[in-house]
């Protein structure tokens, strides 16, 4: 009986019902998620695009509430800024690149001039025995290395109108985006709260009335230091005596504050070289006048501006304009600081606060020694 009951087959196991249906979620789930990343990658410079007019409406928003608040219409007080912030930019541009064009043509007609100087500069500091001739006669010679390399960049002339086309259509898309945004901030903000309770309207309306003082806030204090880093600068250009102080200057403040981490070499890289080409000498006067003005902005100037307009700790600062830039380049790390104060901000208004215990390692100053002059009354 054992032997038949053996013998009998079982019967074939049946797939469990949830596995067709896990499998094809699987695959939907797949082919989702390859088509939201094929979106978002077409899309990405359009959020650039976005991110960028934010945090230009942001940025604006206080100027035009103030307008607005003195009789002027929102759209009216919004187009106001937006074409002086416009006018600005490409004024500023149009001068550096007339500088530069200009500088780079006189190098060209004195090359010549250029080379012994600077030859017999490095001849008489180092002790070596440079030929200027030789090096004249290598730029000028026609199928060399120089003169190759100028004619290869004559070919990228059509790439270069084209991407500053392009560049063009993208600050008027930016533009446009900030000026409804702006203009039609109160509508928005009302949209967004009439899908929410009163609570949340309130923490709504705190983040957003947060992001504006805090992006006007790093401008402000920005462009503050920006002035006052094209003052000195200016001074110190037209004292040596480098070509077109103004400009030059202009341009240290404005990139030097603008663009975090790496703005301040950038900036110096322009008038070091056009004072080395006008003299080695002022070249390293200029570097050292840049070298010394920047730790005296850093210790003085810095911390005194954004104290009440950007209140960042450094690190965190350092921190996001790298992870900015990481992500997004050198628009990433200017628009890191702002948020990052943002954030900061959210962080520290959140949730309850006590009072600080004392202990030397939350001391906001060190304590203070007494003088040798008590220490020996007590002793006596």
């Amino acid at each position: 009986m054992s032997h038949v009951e053996s013998e009998i087959p079982t019967p074939p196991q049946r797939m469990p019902k949830w596995v067709p249906r896990a499998i094809v979620l699987f695959w939907i789930g797949f082919l989702a998620t390859l088509v939201t990343r094929e979106i978002f990658k077409q899309l990405s410079n359009f959020f650039i695009l976005l991110l960028i007019s934010l945090f230009l409406a942001l940025a604006i928003e206080p100027a035009v509430n103030r307008l607005a608040a003195r009789g002027w219409s929102r759209g009216s007080a919004t187009g106001l800024m937006l074409v002086s912030v416009f006018v600005a930019v490409i004024s500023f541009s149009a001068a550096i690149g007339t500088l530069v064009a200009t500088q780079a043509q006189d190098l060209l007609d004195n090359r010549d001039q250029y080379v012994t100087e600077t030859v017999d500069f490095i001849n008489d500091t180092f002790g070596t025995e440079i030929s200027a001739q030789s090096w004249i006669d290598t730029i000028g010679d026609p199928d060399g290395s120089v003169q190759n390399f100028f004619s290869s960049q004559q070919d990228r002339v059509v790439g270069l109108s084209l991407g500053a086309l392009s560049g063009l259509l993208q600050v008027l898309s930016i533009t446009l985006f900030a000026f409804y945004l702006i203009s039609d901030g109160p509508r928005l903000r009302r949209a967004i709260c009439g899908r929410l309770s009163a609570d949340k309207q309130k923490v709504v309306l705190a983040v957003w009335n947060l992001a504006i003082q805090k992006t006007g806030g790093y401008i402000y204090s920005r462009a503050l230091l920006a002035l006052v880093s094209a003052f000195f600068h200016w001074i110190a250009f037209q004292a040596i005596g480098t070509p077109a102080p103004v400009a030059l200057a202009v341009w240290v403040g404005l990139i030097s504050q603008f663009l975090p981490v790496v703005g301040t070499y950038l900036a110096g890289v322009l008038p070091i070289l056009l004072a080395f080409l006008d003299s080695p000498v002022k070249a390293l006067i200029v570097i050292v006048f840049i070298a010394v003005y920047q730790q005296l902005e850093n210790f003085l100037l810095a911390p005194r501006i954004t104290a009440k307009t950007l209140e960042l700790h450094a690190a965190v600062a350092f921190g996001a304009a790298i992870a900015g830039g990481a992500v997004l380049g050198p628009i990433g790390a200017v628009l890191a600081l702002p948020f990052a104060a943002m954030v900061q901000g959210i962080v520290g208004n959140w949730g309850n606060r006590f009072e600080i215990i004392d202990n030397p390692l939350v001391a906001s100053k060190s304590p203070k020694r007494p003088s040798s002059r008590k220490l020996s009354k007590k002793q006596k």
